[in-house]
C-alpha cells in the first residue's frame, strides 16, 4: 500500500482525524541492545523514525504532533548518551531551518531550555524566528528537558508573578503552560510495550485517548500510525459525560 493509499484509507474511516497526536518515543535503547549496538545507535534510528512519522502526520493532515524527546529525568543517563541525544537535536534543528519555509511546517521546542548549550539555544531561537513568519496549521513540538510536574509548577509560578493575571481557573492556568494556545492531545501513543505516562503532558492528557503497542520506536512505521489512528477513531469520547 502506498503512502497516498494509506492516507486515503486512514482518513476515510468516517470519523474525524485527531487534531493533536503526542508520542512517547520509547524503545531506542532496547532496539539497539537487540542488535548488539550501543544505545546511541538506537537514538539515531529513532530520530530517523521521527522524521518519517512527522512527515506522514503532516501528509495526513494532523495539525499538531508532539514528541517526548528528552525528559527532565534523562540527565541521569551517561554523558555519552546525553551528548548523542543533544547532537541529534542539533542536527534536526539545523535541517529544520532549511525545510520549514519549503514544507510550511511550524516547529516548537517545549521545556526548560536553560540547561541547554548556548549553541542549541541559538538554534532554537532561529527556528522560532522562522516559525513566526509561517502561516500553517501543521506544527511539530519537541519536548526537551520537559517534565509534566515541572511544567505545572512553572505555570503556577508564572501566574503568581503576572500582575495582570486573572482568577485562577483551569482555563487561566492553561495560558501559562508550554502548550498555551494549542489543543490538548486527542491521542497519545507509546510504543515499546510500556504502559505508563512517564511524566508526559500530565495536565494536557486529562481526556486523551491512549494507544500502546509492543513495537519499539525505531521500528514504528506508517502502518503502525494507521493502526493507532484507526483505534482512536473507534473510541467513544464522552469527556466524563453520558452519551445521549
Amino acid at each position: 500500500m502506498t503512502s497516498t493509499e494509506r492516507q486515503q484509507k486512514t482518513a476515510g474511516q468516517g470519523t474525524v482525524l485527531p487534531r493533536h497526536i503526542a508520542i512517547i518515543m520509547d524503545g531506542n535503547g532496547r532496539w539497539a541492545k537487540k542488535r548488539g549496538l550501543p544505545r546511541t545507535a538506537g537514538h539515531a534510528a529513532g530520530a530517523e523514525t521521527f522524521r518519517r512519522i512527522a512527515s506522514y502526520c503532516r501528509d495526513l493532515g494532523i495539525e499538531y504532533l508532539t514528541v517526548y524527546a528528552f525528559s527532565t529525568e534523562n540527565w541521569k543517563r551517561s554523558a555519552e548518551e546525553v551528548s548523542a541525544i543533544m547532537g541529534l537535536l542539533k542536527k534536526y534543528l539545523e535541517e529544520a531551518i532549511e525545510k520549514m519555509r519549503r514544507e510550511n511546517v511550524r516547529i516548537r521546542v517545549l521545556g526548560d531550555l536553560s540547561p541547554l548549550s548556548p549553541e542549541l539555544r541559538a538554534l532554537i531561537d532561529r527556528v522560532e524566528a522562522i516559525d513566526e513568519t509561517l502561516e500553517t496549521r501543521t506544527q511539530a513540538n519537541l519536548c526537551v528537558n520537559y517534565g509534566g510536574r515541572d511544567e505545572i509548577v512553572r505555570a503556577v509560578k508564572a501566574w503568581q508573578a503576572d500582575p495582570d493575571r486573572g482568577e485562577l481557573t483551569e482555563a487561566e492556568l492553561s495560558k501559562y503552560l508550554y502548550t498555551a494556545g494549542m489543543p490538548d492531545p486527542d491521542l497519545i501513543i507509546r510504543p515499546s510495550g510500556e504502559e505508563r505516562i512517564s511524566n508526559f503532558l500530565l495536565w494536557q492528557s486529562a481526556y486523551s485517548e491512549f494507544y500502546f503497542t509492543d513495537v519499539l520506536w525505531p521500528d514504528f512505521t506508517e502502518r503502525d500510525m494507521d493502526a493507532a489512528i484507526e483505534a482512536y477513531q473507534k473510541r467513544d469520547r464522552r469527556y466524563g459525560g453520558v452519551k445521549k
